[in-house]
């Protein structure tokens, strides 16, 4: 039987309550998926927006291995310097070159003799005007494959087209793509022809008691009203969301792909 390694991934970190229950749950998650590797988006996980050095470490004491962001990662440019200096918190890579930060990096899969590359990119469709990411695919997923086989890619988009076209356009060169940024966690988990596991949208971990995360008395009102409100993390309805894939140590490929979600929910109530 082939060996294979298990990722865990965890949906955008959303606020205090994204961060509480990540951090009550993630390592009881970590032994029951008997994760290898561990990646998280964090770029909402300071108030909601960005994410600081103190967020950071406390993740990685967590078991998380590697940090990904996306359109909020420069939010909170106190962290630009830990940024430029370490690889284990990324940052979309077709931003323009001179912004602090890595966009991929390879990385030792702990307790193993494999190394997996990561890879942070986002979409353009009804977001801001960046590089190309169809092209830093293509050039980040050369580099990586110099060192190993094993590739997951967060896909930081809007538009669900472009996240599937992504996914389409690297089945046989990455292992995984799960979709970040819209905060609703899809129910397409699956393997591409060429082994690529894909989930469109891996959801968030934070309250559902929310719009997307946000206090939803105030994202009522900035709809009703067309008028800038300041948005604030939600509380209460606590969830955490991610995606779980097990790949192919020799051939890159993922053999197994299924949502998570901790507590799950549900579509009635007892009366």
């Amino acid at each position: 039987m082939a060996e294979t390694v298990s990722i865990l991934f965890v949906g955008d970190i959303v606020g205090s309550p994204g961060l509480q229950l990540t951090e009550t749950v993630l390592p009881s998650l970590i032994k029951k998926y008997e994760a290898d590797f561990v990646i998280a988006n964090g770029e909402n996980s300071h108030e909601g927006h960005g994410i600081n050095e103190s967020i950071i470490k406390s993740l990685h004491n967590l078991g998380v291995h590697v940090i990904t962001g996306g359109d909020h990662s420069f939010d909170k440019w106190k962290v630009f310097p830990y940024m430029r200096e370490n690889n284990t918190i990324l940052r979309p890579l077709n931003y323009p070159k001179g912004n602090a930060g890595y966009g991929f990096g390879v990385y030792e899969i702990p307790g193993t003799a494999f190394k997996i590359g990561v890879l942070n990119l986002q979409g353009r469709t009804f977001m801001k005007a960046i590089d190309d990411p169809f092209s830093a695919a293509d050039w980040a997923l050369s580099k990586m494959k110099e060192e190993t086989n094993i590739i997951f890619v967060d896909m930081h988009a809007e538009a669900t087209a472009e996240k599937i076209s992504m996914g389409w356009h690297i089945d046989g060169r990455a292992s995984v793509l799960v979709g970040t940024h819209t905060h609703i966690p899809t129910g397409d988990a699956r393997i591409f022809p060429q082994g690529l596991g894909y989930q469109t949208d891996a959801g968030m971990t934070g309250s559902f008691n929310s719009s997307i995360g946000m206090d939803k008395k105030v994202a009522i009102k900035r709809f009703t009203t067309g008028v800038h409100q300041k948005y604030r993390a939600a509380e209460g309805d606590n969830h955490l969301c991610g995606v779980f894939a097990k790949v192919d140590t020799e051939t890159g490929k993922c053999v197994h792909i299924e949502q998570v979600t901790y507590p799950e929910f549900y579509s009635s109530k007892e009366s």
